[in-house]
């Protein structure tokens, strides 16, 4: 994992483990359907953290948004 936002890795660490792992394998890509996402990257967002990565199976860019709660 690449932490490219000080702020959304604090909101990202903030989440049990069990649930970040969960979120990381239940991630749509548009060729492979649900997939996990792996080689991402946290943004911040006004909605939550952003992931950005790539399918892992595939390699296609994918992308998951975790909303604040």
């Amino acid at each position: 994992m690449s932490v490219t936002d000080f702020k959304a890795a604090q909101k990202w660490k903030q989440l049990p483990k069990d649930i970040r792992e969960r979120l990381l394998r239940n991630v749509f890509c548009s060729s492979c359907g649900v997939t996990t996402i792996k080689g991402y990257t946290l943004h911040d967002d006004t909605q939550g953290v952003l992931l950005k990565g790539k399918c892992k199976t595939c390699g296609e860019d994918v992308a998951r948004l975790v909303e604040d709660e």
